[in-house]
């Protein structure tokens, strides 16, 4: 499995043979979505965005984002080296699996919470064809035609969510979340409610704010002015973006144990040394340059007062010195998990399972090492 490399150094390529930002955005191949026959969608400042709960969410919902949202989905996995979660459930498949005398239980039923165009949860249904999977999300953009371990409802994660006790999850994931949750204690109680006795509870975010280890990051005004205003307007908006830091006591606040926070250094831009960061970066450059304008626009002419035409000038200001600045900046991705406690004979359940959780957590090295 891949470590956490919050505590290394990235080093840099001083050659001057770093891709273009064309050859990151070439990584995207084609989106996996297939337009849904709910079409009640609004329409402001040339993107679309949902009808349901109309103006509670800043970001699109046409092609453009799903779009964005595909090549995201990479830069999370690729972050990782190709992982599609961190806590340790789902633990085989395939040939390793049947290969195994006595293979642990696997998790029966998995949630992704804001599943945008679902392409999470298919890829988890196609990995592990024995584990159910439901996707929620506000906007009826994922694919029409899915496996048949997976499914899609309309569903408002910060509303009681939609079903009964005894449906009960084993794992339940989340991400980018950041700018569309108001109440992150209560959508995490949610999320305990909702998972049971000993399963997992994963919520994936990265930071909007750049960072760098040699301090050329000062020379990146804009993209520091630009995140600064995102930041205040998603505050005013009453959803804030930038949450990734955050969400480790919030989890151990709702009662998870075993709460951890995987947190990786994600360069912006092909500028270092290490083949696999140099790569990382290229991907993470796209990323950031398709996430400008849809994680400003709404935001800047909702909140800050800015007209269209403002909006989209400041937008392509932002990209122009993404593209050509020459500074060697970073964010960081948390992956950040928590466990239900098991429960006690008396049916409390608060303090319970530590040592079935660090059983598992060592199982789980210890197969990603057989694996490799």
């Amino acid at each position: 499995m891949s470590h956490p490399n919050i505590d290394e150094q990235i080093q840099i390529d001083t050659s001057d043979d770093n891709d273009s930002l064309l050859d990151a955005q070439s990584i995207v191949g084609s989106n996996l979505t297939i337009s849904s026959t709910v079409r009640d969608y609004c329409f402001e400042n040339g993107r679309r965005y949902h009808a349901y709960r109309n103006g509670q969410y800043p970001m699109p919902n046409d092609q453009e984002e799903q779009d964005r949202l595909a090549l995201l989905h990479q830069l999370f996995k690729s972050v990782t080296g190709g992982e599609l979660h961190r806590a340790p459930v789902l633990l085989r498949r395939g040939a390793a699996a049947a290969a195994t005398p006595h293979p642990r239980p696997r998790p029966q039923r998995v949630l992704d919470v804001g599943t945008g165009t679902g392409i999470w949860a298919l890829d988890v249904a196609d990995a592990y064809p024995h584990a159910e999977v439901v996707g929620t999300d506000l906007s009826p953009i994922q694919p029409r035609y899915t496996p048949p371990n997976c499914s899609f409802l309309i569903d408002d994660a910060e509303s009681d969510w939609a079903f009964p006790p005894e449906e009960a999850f084993d794992y339940i994931h989340g991400r980018s979340l950041g700018g569309s949750i108001a109440d992150w204690p209560r959508f995490l109680q949610q999320a305990y409610q909702h998972v049971r006795p000993g399963g997992w509870v994963e919520i994936q975010e990265f930071e909007t704010w750049i960072r760098s280890d040699d301090g050329t990051d000062r020379q990146a005004v804009l993209i520091h002015e630009y995140q600064r205003k995102l930041d205040e307007a998603s505050r005013k908006f009453g959803r804030r973006m930038n949450i990734a830091a955050s969400v480790r006591g919030w989890m151990q606040d709702a009662g998870f144990q075993n709460v951890t926070d995987d947190t990786y250094k994600c360069p912006l831009g092909p500028w270092a040394r290490n083949p696999h960061f140099k790569e990382l970066g290229r991907m993470g450059k796209a990323a950031f340059f398709d996430t400008i304008e849809p994680y400003s626009l709404a935001l800047l002419t909702r909140v800050m007062g800015y007209t269209y035409e403002q909006a989209q000038q400041y937008a392509q200001d932002v990209r122009h010195e993404l593209v050509h600045g020459s500074f060697h900046i970073y964010t960081l991705f948390h992956y950040v998990y928590g466990q239900r406690p098991l429960e006690r004979a008396n049916g409390d359940d608060r303090g319970g399972g530590d040592a079935a959780a660090a059983a598992a957590a060592a199982a789980y090295d210890n197969d990603a090492d057989d694996d490799k």
